[in-house]
């Protein structure tokens, strides 16, 4: 689910509204399903809040990404990243240690995400740079999220009322740089990308959030990179794009990292 959402991104012409639209689907989709679920408890309401903002930096980080680089580069590095720092400072944030299996897994993805740098030799510097920055964002609302859903008492609830707040941020930015009519001619001739898109955004973040009330986040968070392998099928087959051994053994070393740390 969530390869095939960054895959519409990728391939679409507007990479910044597409992404706009992929949160907008996400947001009525959510719409459609709330009035059926309970309220998340009191004390989520913060981290739902605080969840936006990063969702915010994390579409525009998406959008900008993908605009420098192909997704068999990009991908990787935003997806493979993200656990590592999760893992890395579970411990002192949430209270959640590392096995020594854990650790193993750690390293395996460090491992895979440095050979990703000798892409930076072919141009890829931007690419990188921007993909690690929302890596960044991605173990930050990881955390908020990953509490939050804890909180809420109920994690579908907190997934669906944390979809409506981005879309309205994301759309606001947009008008503010683009005007109303670009804006909305885009919408009207791409809301399908939006709409499968979204389905695709909620339900594997929803899935995701549900684990982390089951198992610790770190965990979670690193075998939900196992999407990486599937990211790197779609850029070959459907985006055509060239992917280099080095893309191709680091998306492995990544994707088997994470499964160190859930075996752990």
């Amino acid at each position: 689910l969530h390869a095939t959402w960054n895959a519409l991104v990728k391939s679409g012409s507007e990479k910044s509204l597409d992404a706009a639209m992929i949160a907008l689907g996400a947001g009525v989709i959510a719409l459609v399903f709330l009035p059926f679920l309970p309220l998340p408890h009191p004390d989520a309401w913060p981290f739902i809040l605080i969840s936006a903002f990063f969702q915010f930096a994390y579409f525009q980080l998406v959008a900008a990404a993908y605009r420098a680089g192909d997704i068999g580069l990009v991908y990787p590095l935003m997806r493979g990243v993200a656990p590592v720092l999760v893992a890395a400072t579970s411990g002192v944030l949430i209270g959640e240690t590392l096995t020594t299996g854990a650790l193993a897994g750690v390293l395996t993805i460090s491992t895979g995400v440095l050979t990703l740098a000798f892409e930076a030799r072919k141009g890829g510097k931007r690419a990188i740079l921007l993909a690690l920055a929302n890596a960044v964002v991605i173990a930050s609302y990881t955390f908020v999220d990953g509490i939050g859903a804890r909180l809420a008492l109920n994690p579908i609830s907190y997934t669906l009322w944390m979809a409506l707040l981005p879309p309205v941020l994301l759309f606001a930015w947009a008008f503010s740089q683009r005007g109303f009519a670009p804006v909305l001619f885009h919408v009207r001739h791409q809301w399908w990308r939006g709409l499968i898109g979204g389905a695709g955004s909620i339900g594997s973040y929803g899935l995701a959030l549900w684990a982390m009330t089951k198992a610790p986040v770190a965990t979670v968070a690193a075998l939900r990179e196992t999407s990486i392998l599937f990211a790197i099928v779609i850029s070959i087959v459907f985006l055509k794009e060239r992917v280099s051994l080095f893309r191709i053994a680091a998306a492995c070393l990544i994707a088997l990292g994470a499964l160190l740390l859930k075996l752990a």
